[in-house]
């Protein structure tokens, strides 16, 4: 590898990208799940406008990656984060598609009242907000073990999730008029269980960054 400093340098400002992506869709997430709770579609729009950003973003950090293993022949444990960087982006632009599902629900029910106020649907959008701040600080710092964090707030969003489907499929089938009102209600509960799964997607590549240890495919986090 040719100047240290350089590429230091160049480090840096791959991670301070990854961090503006991630930052990036945890608003998107919080203004998807805003724009549903009090149907605002011109929020939901915003939303859905500003995916683009986040995709444009996966493109530039792929390219830099690339770029960096291209030319500067990194050693193993930075060849690790540079592979850790490219999975991430790759997770956190199916997270900005996923906010964006969320916001066009937003929109589809936006022309009449919600079924009921929205209680545990706000909850899995903060949790997995939660989830994304807990997992950029552990990729920045190269920290496991707030990585591993994350799968406590996965079974919060799973549970959740299950208490979401019970509520709408006991409506949906008292009374079959709602079911135009609350499919798109369900789906929102699956785009966020969707959303805490990629978090947990970015957990275990982070772990592997960190300790070389494979956890997927049914491997302990602990």
């Amino acid at each position: 590898m040719d100047n240290p400093r350089v590429f230091d340098h160049e480090m840096n400002e791959l991670k301070d990208t990854i961090l503006k992506m991630g930052v990036m869709v945890q608003g998107l997430i919080h203004k998807a799940v805003d724009s549903l709770k009090n149907l605002d579609r011109n929020l939901a729009e915003e939303v859905i406008k500003e995916d683009e950003k986040v995709d444009q973003l996966e493109l530039e950090i792929d390219e830099k990656c690339i770029q960096l293993v291209a030319l500067r022949q990194p050693e193993a444990s930075d060849l690790r984060f540079l592979m850790t960087g490219m999975r991430i982006s790759n997770d956190l632009e199916r997270i900005g598609d996923l906010a964006e599902d969320i916001a066009e629900r937003a929109v589809e029910l936006s022309g009449a009242p919600l079924l009921k106020p929205l209680i545990d649907i706000p909850k899995m959008g903060a949790i997995t907000e939660e989830e994304i701040s807990l997992i950029l600080d552990a990729f920045v710092n190269r920290n496991s073990a707030k990585a591993k964090s994350v799968w406590d707030k996965e079974r919060q969003v799973d549970k959740l999730r299950d208490m979401v489907h019970d509520e709408l499929v006991g409506i949906m089938s008292q009374d079959s008029s709602t079911v135009s009102r609350a499919l798109p209600l369900l789906l929102v509960s699956r785009h966020l269980e969707r959303i805490s799964d990629h978090v947990t997607n970015i957990a275990e590549d982070v772990i592997y960054m960190v300790e070389g240890r494979v956890v997927k495919h049914g491997g302990s986090p602990s």
